[in-house]
């Protein structure tokens, strides 16, 4: 399966290759329950879903969270890439503001894209370390690490999830290798204490517990 768009912004747009490999880790891991926190418009839910629907149809289960747009313009660029919420594309634009009616990266515009799965799909809004407090995780085997980059809100969500994920369980955290974020200070810390694969632009975790 080959990444895709579905006429949204994705973290993937000029680096096809690597939407490609995190398909491919997917595939390769087989995971039933997946969580991915950095939803943006969710193109990339998208292609994970379509990913597992094919796999197991509707017997799986994918979780989103993302802020959706609140609180980004709050915070510094090395927590979030800037993201400009103009539209350049007139037939995009014609699509989101006059026949959808919807904000691309709102909740309820990535649930309309995710509406096929709709039984299999969970979609929260919210700051990824409150949402993690409260969730169980405990039947998680994939989780795809895309939310704040900055050390502080990465080192949290990687020690929410390595206490509450099962023995096993894979993380692979997204710009491993961007020297402005925070995301190598924080997978660093813990990657000697679980299985570590470097692979270019992703940081692959295994839990050992």
């Amino acid at each position: 399966m080959k990444y895709k768009f579905y006429f949204r912004k994705s973290s993937f747009k000029k680096d096809l290759k690597n939407g490609n490999f995190l398909l491919n880790l997917i595939s390769e891991f087989k995971p039933k329950n997946v969580l991915e926190i950095g939803v943006l418009e969710g193109a990339t839910s998208r292609n994970i879903c379509e990913l597992l629907y094919k796999e197991y149809k509707e017997n799986f289960n994918f979780i989103g969270i993302d802020l959706f747009g609140d609180g980004l313009k709050e915070n510094n660029p090395k927590e979030f890439t800037p993201i400009s919420y103009k539209i350049n594309n007139p037939l995009k634009w014609i699509y989101f503001k006059l026949i959808l009616r919807m904000r691309p990266n709102s909740k309820e515009c990535v649930e309309f894209l995710l509406r096929k799965f709709k039984n299999s799909v969970n979609i929260f809004k919210g700051y990824s370390k409150d949402i993690l407090k409260k969730m169980d995780l405990s039947h998680i085997d994939f989780v795809f690490v895309d939310g704040g980059h900055s050390y502080e809100t990465v080192s949290e969500d990687l020690n929410l999830l390595i206490s509450k994920l099962k023995k096993n369980s894979i993380i692979i955290c997204d710009d491993y290798n961007i020297k402005h974020y925070g995301v190598r200070r924080a997978v660093n810390e813990v990657k000697n204490f679980h299985e570590f694969e470097d692979h270019e632009r992703f940081a692959l975790l295994k839990i050992k517990k």
